[in-house]
């Protein structure tokens, strides 16, 4: 049986005790893709950063909050996975500096110092093996040629390009498109039915292949 390792939802990076940098990742298309992974006869274990959501019955979800975190757990799980599924959106800076206290209001502006935080998916594309990777892409111009760049930089074999208006929803778009900047496949509708489609393309595609090469 297959396993998938699925990251999902946003991570935190916090300022002070109270306030934090994130997203709005919701973690939906994290928990779709989930239940259409058990639905074809996978293991799934997920990576998940705070949601408000539950992951369905028969997944192993490892709860995280910042990006260190999610990479972290990632490097420990993804050796025993036959592949990844990138649908996480983690924040990608920290500050430079956290307060150990709450930063008060002074009336004057406050200056942050941010640094980027660890790739995690471009981590995990430098210690593969023969597992297969699927990373998601959301851009908001020259969305196919940074999609390509990513799905180049991380060492996937394939990247979902969504955009900003699947944030918090329960529909989405997405384009499917592989190494060789091909568009294998445009899917709407339900994140539910769209996460199926994704699954059905990854089994054919990749699933498929790496169980005829012997692994």
């Amino acid at each position: 049986m297959p396993r998938i390792l699925i990251t999902s939802g946003p991570t935190r990076q916090y300022l002070d005790p109270v306030r934090y940098l994130t997203n709005a990742s919701s973690g939906r298309m994290g928990c779709a893709l989930a239940a259409a992974a058990l639905g074809a006869g996978h293991e799934v274990v997920v990576v998940s950063g705070p949601v408000e959501l539950q992951y369905p019955d028969g997944t192993q979800v490892v709860p995280v909050i910042s990006t260190e975190e999610m990479l972290e757990a990632c490097l420990d799980l993804f050796p025993r996975c036959d592949g990844l599924i990138g649908v996480a959106a983690p924040c990608d800076y920290r500050p430079l500096q956290v307060s150990r206290q709450k930063i008060a209001k002074t009336g004057d502006p406050l200056e942050l110092r941010l640094v980027e935080t660890p790739d995690v998916v471009a981590s995990l594309g430098r210690i593969k093996q023969s597992q297969w990777m699927v990373a998601f892409a959301l851009e908001t111009e020259d969305v196919r040629m940074r999609a390509m760049q990513k799905l180049e930089r991380k060492k996937c074999d394939l990247i979902v390009l969504n955009g900003p208006s699947a944030i918090q929803a329960a529909d989405t778009q997405v384009e499917v498109i592989d190494r060789s900047g091909s568009v294998l496949a445009q899917f709407d509708g339900t994140k539910d039915v769209v996460a199926i489609e994704i699954l059905r393309l990854i089994d054919r595609r990749l699933i498929r292949r790496v169980i005829a090469g012997g692994r």
